[in-house]
């Protein structure tokens, strides 16, 4: 079962890595992003959220961006992992992966007491 509802300070701290984690396996645009983090299990994540995020993204060098004509419409926004970007991202990841196992093991040893 699929979580619909993860807490706003949940998202807040890993919703850039995921988004880089999205971006990272392919050049692709924001509407995309958004379907990707849903079909993961990370839904409802408005335009006003994703947006901002993925600009500070490019602010700060770990994406790049260029515009490309839509398949039957307007243009696209399409976002591109940088070399920094990708850096970025491996460090990130580990150090997310320790403090996910750092957790995980402290809940597990608190279920125990619990009665």
């Amino acid at each position: 079962m699929v979580e619909s509802g993860w807490p706003s300070e949940w998202l807040r701290g890993i919703l850039p890595l995921c988004v880089m984690a999205i971006v990272i396996s392919g050049e692709t645009h924001g509407y995309a992003v958004a379907q990707s983090l849903e079909s993961a299990g990370i839904p409802n994540v408005k335009g006003g959220t994703l947006y901002p995020l993925l600009n500070r993204l490019e602010e700060d060098g770990l994406v790049t961006t260029r515009w490309a004509a839509g398949p039957s419409g307007p243009g696209r926004k399409l976002y591109a992992v940088t070399s920094t970007g990708k850096k970025w991202f491996a460090e990130r990841a580990e150090r997310w992966r320790k403090f996910s196992a750092l957790t995980i093991n402290l809940l597990d040893e608190a279920g125990g007491n619990i009665q």
